[in-house]
């Protein structure tokens, strides 16, 4: 496709080029002319094109894709999280936590109402002496500082934006969690995929990515969602050695699951990384709508996230935090989360066990939803399923690369009673084709 550029300035050939871009003359992925190409048909400096293609950058309507060229953003919404709407169907994609097993916040809400005046700080000096001592396994030096978001996509995103600029690259598992991939997008980033196996990312997925230039790096170190693995000691050691050659990348790392996970922490946050955050947020244990997270970083990333929380504009709710702290204090509460994480564990597992006694082994890893490979598409399998009455979660959206992809389902499970699991399996079974559809009175004991 021959696009003919008009301009004499970098401000001129990025309104052109945008001007097309809006009016649907460059559909979404559409390759643009080399700088050079454009430099050599208008006669003008190729610092001239470089800055207009990075205008365009910045407004999130082109990506630089390195060798790849600069193409024109598609700006289709990333799938998210949550029940699908105005369905008939059993929705087992949901991604939710047992609604069951949240805690009740009204005792606690009740003890947290107090009046919050402008300039006061903007964290609860309760929720940060408790967050400090929460947050402090494994983190390379003393000088940790804490902030609260409103929850781990905020501080993501607040993490990003003060430290790289629109068109950086960021590294990101592959699958990756859907919050995060949304949340790069949106921020005009570039993501990486680095691929995830049993143990977690990939050594030389994440080498691969730093020497492509990469000025993030987000990593899961337990109950990776989509694929639920969790970092070995050793895998955890062989990135912390990586990352070592790159101090200043910024490592994010996102503990979601953190009370409710069955797995050890092994940090990739190593004692020479000058620029890191960890992030835990409330969601998975105290709720979706507790849309609180903490964050623990080094002393300069904390700065840049205390300059897009301020008092009098958007500081984390008083009230909010004080609940928090309440709820994490309260034994009963403990304990419920407890065994919420063992009730987690149990569904996932009996659930992976029927899956392998049908013909399609699968193994439990640790959060909320259960990876299932395919001997099939998945887009088949899905279908199939659908006129079976189920509703479930393909995993292609989870994927940023083709080479890294494959079929799989993301299956949330954990609140089905014992004779819709036997139901369930034995469909996904019959639609994989690995096994003809048991009787219904089958039963899946736990």
């Amino acid at each position: 496709m021959t696009i003919d550029l008009t301009g004499a300035t970098a401000s001129e050939i990025a309104a052109d080029l945008r001007t097309r871009i809006e009016r649907g003359e460059l559909s979404p992925g559409t390759l643009l002319p080399s700088v050079r190409a454009v430099a050599a048909d208008l006669g003008v400096n190729r610092n001239t094109v470089v800055a207009a293609y990075r205008q365009l950058a910045q407004a999130g309507l082109v990506e630089a894709r390195g060798r790849g060229g600069t193409r024109v953003s598609d700006r289709a919404a990333v799938a998210q999280e949550g029940y699908t709407p105005d369905t008939v169907l059993r929705d087992v994609g949901t991604g939710n936590p047992d609604p069951a097993l949240i805690p009740d916040p009204t005792a606690a809400l009740a003890r947290s109402a107090r009046p919050v005046l402008y300039g006061e700080p903007v964290i609860d000096p309760g929720l940060e002496s408790w967050a400090r001592e929460w947050m402090a396994d494994q983190l390379p030096r003393d000088d940790v500082r804490i902030t609260v978001t409103s929850g781990a996509s905020d501080a993501i995103d607040r993490l990003l934006a003060q430290a790289l600029q629109r068109d950086d690259a960021v590294a990101l598992e592959d699958p990756c969690f859907l919050s995060a991939l949304h949340t790069v997008r949106t921020g005009g980033y570039r993501a990486v995929p680095v691929a995830v196996d049993a143990e977690g990312m990939t050594v030389d997925g994440l080498r691969a990515a730093l020497d492509a230039g990469v000025r993030a790096v987000i990593c899961t170190p337990r109950a990776h969602n989509p694929t639920g693995a969790s970092l070995s000691a050793e895998r955890a050691r062989a990135l912390r050695a990586v990352l070592a050659e790159h101090p200043y990348v910024l490592v994010i790392e996102d503990d979601h699951f953190s009370l409710l996970s069955r797995a050890p922490l092994h940090s990739v946050i190593g004692e020479g990384q000058r620029r890191w955050a960890r992030i835990r947020s409330m969601s998975k244990f105290l709720g979706p709508d507790t849309c609180l997270a903490v964050t623990a970083s080094d002393p300069d990333t904390a700065d840049g996230l205390a300059v897009r929380l301020t008092p009098g504009t958007t500081w984390v709710s008083h009230i909010l935090q004080r609940m928090t702290l309440a709820l994490v204090r309260d034994d009963d509460v403990r304990a419920g989360i407890e065994r919420a994480a063992e009730h987690y564990a149990e569904k996932n597992a009996l659930f992976a066990a029927a899956l392998t006694e049908r013909g399609l082994p699968t193994t439990p890893g640790d959060g909320l939803n259960l990876w299932v490979p395919l001997p099939v598409p998945a887009a088949s399998v899905r279908e199939d399923l659908m006129r079976r009455g189920w509703l479930v979660r393909e995993g292609d959206p989870f994927f940023l690369s083709a080479e890294h992809a494959g079929a799989f389902l993301r299956l949330t499970v954990h609140d089905l009673d014992e004779r819709s699991a036997a139901a369930l399996a034995d469909d996904i079974a019959a639609a994989a084709g690995t096994r003809r559809s048991a009787s219904r009175s089958g039963r899946i004991e736990g």
